[in-house]
């Protein structure tokens, strides 16, 4: 078995590492996110290099790379903040539930603005009563001849404010638990939805939200997929979200503990570098550890979905490790850094923020292991 990547991989690698350390940098990142702005020009810059078609396929004007060079893709762009990775992926994974499932007029009306930088998409699941329970939607959508009616509440919907932002959304369809839920694609600026972006600690740069829905009308050919399918697309949707939010958390993880090394090798106490005493060296080595456990779980996960494979306990599983990986790194990091880290300028309290959201955004840890017990036949 051999863990290397192959030379084409390397190289994509190589080139994504180039980008964010030349195109993108420490202090643009930091910047945005302090603001609470949406990193326009890097958006603009990774759509005209084409990256915002990984994973479409090369008949819809995509690259149709396959989910490895996709974590790689993540991994790499994560190295200053999950916050910026959330502004190009949530409408990368998204967006492929149009490629798999839309009709060929939708993925005509959507896809091309997307690869160029200019349609946005957002994915609507959770509602205050439906959050680890995604199935318990209450949202209606309710068909009036050639249109469906939506009334609902929505929340935690990251990056559905932006404009020209296309929401796909969970709604309820019919009465069964499962088969009673159907995705539609939602325009957000469609008359009847009041929207708010709410001033969450994380996701400053793209933002979430929490919206209503009064009397919505869409037409009936924004369903995506067929009618009581909703539940099916969701769930293949997220097995690409959690592996791409997997790999975001070992590419953030690694600047922090890099980070933390660079630091305690620097700063000296009692006359000789923080990186010698014992306690801080075997937390970075334990941290190191982990962090490449992580990894190999992450691009397992990838290469079976690469294979056109069920990942579902795989991505759980990465999900789960990353996350967890990810805070105690953050975690270490804040100690390690003393007083320094509370400041904005040396990044480790935005690692230790957005890695703690890590462990609740998109599936909770304790939703994670249930998914995997329930794999193991437990």
């Amino acid at each position: 078995m051999d863990f290397r990547f192959t030379h084409e991989q390397q190289m994509w690698r190589d080139t994504l590492d180039r980008f964010m350390d030349n195109e993108v940098g420490r202090e643009y990142t930091r910047e945005k996110e302090g603001a609470r702005e949406f990193p326009e020009e890097a958006y603009r810059k990774v759509a005209e290099q084409g990256w915002l078609g990984i994973l479409v396929s090369e008949e819809d004007g995509g690259l149709e790379l396959d989910p490895v060079m996709y974590a790689i893709f993540v991994e790499a762009i994560s190295k200053f903040s999950l916050d910026f990775t959330a502004c190009f992926i949530t409408s990368m994974f998204t967006l492929q539930n149009i490629a798999s499932n839309g009709t060929p007029e939708q993925k005509a009306k959507y896809i091309p603005g997307f690869l160029a930088g200019d349609r946005r998409f957002s994915v609507s699941i959770s509602e205050p009563e439906a959050g680890s329970d995604a199935a318990a939607v209450r949202t209606k959508a309710v068909r009036d001849g050639d249109e469906w009616v939506i009334n609902g509440n929505k929340i935690w919907c990251s990056g559905a404010h932006h404009p020209n932002t296309t929401i796909v959304l969970l709604a309820r369809t019919g009465d069964d638990r499962y088969g009673g839920l159907t995705t539609i694609l939602v325009p957000n600026d469609t008359p009847g939805i009041d929207m708010k972006k709410m001033p969450t600690i994380v996701r400053k740069s793209l933002g979430t939200t929490e919206y209503f829905l009064t009397d919505v009308r869409v037409p009936v050919s924004n369903t995506l997929g067929e009618v009581g399918q909703g539940w099916k697309i969701i769930g293949s949707h997220l097995q690409l979200e959690r592996l791409g939010l997997a790999a975001s958390y070992v590419g953030n993880a690694r600047s922090a503990l890099d980070d933390t090394i660079r630091y305690t090798k620097d700063r000296k106490q009692f006359g000789k570098p923080l990186s010698s005493f014992q306690v801080l060296k075997h937390r970075m080595a334990q941290n190191e550890a982990e962090l490449s456990a992580a990894r190999l779980l992450v691009y397992e996960a990838a290469t079976k979905l690469a294979r056109g494979e069920n990942a579902l306990k795989e991505v759980s599983m990465a999900k789960m490790l990353a996350a967890d990986v990810a805070f105690n790194i953050a975690f270490n990091g804040m100690q390690a850094l003393g007083g320094y880290a509370q400041l904005p300028e040396y990044d480790m309290e935005r690692y230790f923020r957005e890695a703690k959201h890590g462990m609740v955004g998109g599936g909770t840890q304790e939703i994670q292991r249930s998914i995997i017990a329930k794999e193991m036949g437990l």
